[in-house]
This record gives C-alpha cells, structure tokens and sequence, in this order.
C-alpha cells in the first residue's frame, strides 16, 4: 500500500511539472508573438502615413489641373512663365516622345499667348547629357525665340526644379506642362513653395512602363511633401536670373 501510494505521488508530481512545463512554453511562445505583433503594427502604422500622405499631395492641388483654354481663360491668373519640365533625351540629341509631348503642348500655349517667356527645366549635370539645350533647340526650331527661353541647367528634380523657378528664375505664377501623373507633385511642390501655380497635361499617348512610373510617383509624392515642409534646399541655385530679363542669359554655349 505504502509502495502504491509512493508511486502515486511521483505520478502527481511529473503530471504537474509536464503542466507546469508546458504552461511556460505556452507563455514563452505567447509572448513571442506578442513581440511579432510590435514591428507588424508599426509597419501597418506606417503604410497607413504613407498612404495618406500620397492622398494629400495627389489631391491638394488637382483642382488647377486644366485644359489649355480653361487656364488662359482664368480672370485672376497672369503667369511669368511656362514651365516646361525635361525628361529624357537620345544620345542624338532628340527629345524622347514624352519630352516630345511636353514641348508641344508648351508651345501651343505660347504661340496662343498664354505667357510671354518659356522655362525649360531639366538635368545637365554632365556634358555628355544635356536635357535643356535639346528643348531649346527644338523650340527655337520651331519658331521660338532665344531671349524667351530660360534654361534651368540644374533641375535634377521636380522639387529642386519648382525651388529654382522661385529663388532663381524669380517667378510668381507659372503654367507648369508635363504628363497627368507628374502634375500633382509638380503643382503640390510650387503651390507649397509660394509659387502660383496651374497645371496642362499633356497625355497624347500611352507609354510602356507607366505602372513603374505611377509605383515611383507614389514614393516621390512623399518625399516631396516632407521636403515642402522643411523647405529643404536644392544642392545648386546661384544668382537670381529674373524671368522677366533676357533667357539668353542661362545661354552656356557658342550659338
């Protein structure tokens, strides 16, 4: 009997130490996922800004997104400049077809009279990739005059471009040409900046590659929205060239 009960009672004791075990490997594996829940709910916290970040640059200025008539016609708006910002050009030295399609439709609002001087803003960072002296040749070609276009050398960025046209070019109000997609930055950026600004879309064609595009905007939207906000400065600006002067002035070569 007394040996029954011994066993009994070691019985009792592992049952209760395999509980006690198993209630801590239960606790340790809670707590485990407790703490995967920490960087999971700070990701999903983050997405949330983003996304609403992205819905607030899109949306702020999309109103002033118009045709060109509707722009010309507007009462209270008396634009320095057009805008036009680069894209990519060839090794030829031709506008690629979305730059193309900027030039255009920046013409077509200068020869209508929408403005008096055109800005061509894009990169010339090195001396064998020249966006700007390609969309002044192309609008000189076409009927342009020289001292009507500015070349902004230094516009590596639709930030560091709309930054430019207001501590450089001087401008004030502005009609800013570039595809639908790009135009809500661009407007948010000059708009946040103190730069008045109306936006005509150019968007002719369809492109491959547009969800790449549309997937970087989002991100740049972003960007741009804190930059605004801490008024970060453009690596390159110099002395002011006032749009109101001469575009032979930003001239960096022998005609």
């Amino acid at each position: 009997m007394r040996r029954w009960k011994l066993l009994q009672s070691i019985r009792e004791k592992k049952k209760i130490k395999k509980e006690m075990t198993s209630s801590n490997k239960n606790n340790r594996k809670g707590f485990k996922n407790r703490m995967l829940l920490v960087p999971a709910g700070v990701l999903a916290f983050c997405c949330v800004i983003f996304l609403l970040i992205h819905a607030h640059v899109r949306n702020a200025w999309k109103d002033r997104i118009m045709d060109a008539e509707a722009v010309m016609e507007l009462a209270d708006f008396k634009p320095d400049c057009i805008l036009i910002l680069g894209a990519g050009v060839t090794d030829e030295g031709e506008p690629m077809p979305m730059l193309t399609e900027r030039l255009n439709t920046g013409l077509k609002l200068y020869e209508a009279g929408a403005a008096p001087k055109i800005i061509v803003s894009g990169d010339h960072g090195r001396k064998d990739y020249d966006e700007v002296n390609v969309m002044k040749d192309w609008l000189k070609e076409r009927g342009v005059p020289s001292e009507d276009i500015f070349m902004d050398h230094a516009g590596f960025s639709t930030y560091e471009s709309m930054y430019r046209m207001r501590d450089v070019f001087m401008v004030e109000s502005m009609i800013v040409v570039t595809q639908r997609y790009h135009l809500y930055r661009a407007l948010y950026n000059a708009n946040s900046l103190g730069v008045e600004a109306y936006g005509v879309p150019c968007d002719a064609a369809a492109y491959s590659g547009q969800t790449y595009r549309e997937a970087r905007e989002m991100v740049a939207r972003v960007k741009d929205y804190f930059y605004c906000a801490f008024d970060v400065k453009p690596k390159y600006l110099g002395e002011a060239i006032p749009v109101s002067g001469s575009g032979d002035a930003t001239n960096d070569r022998q005609e």
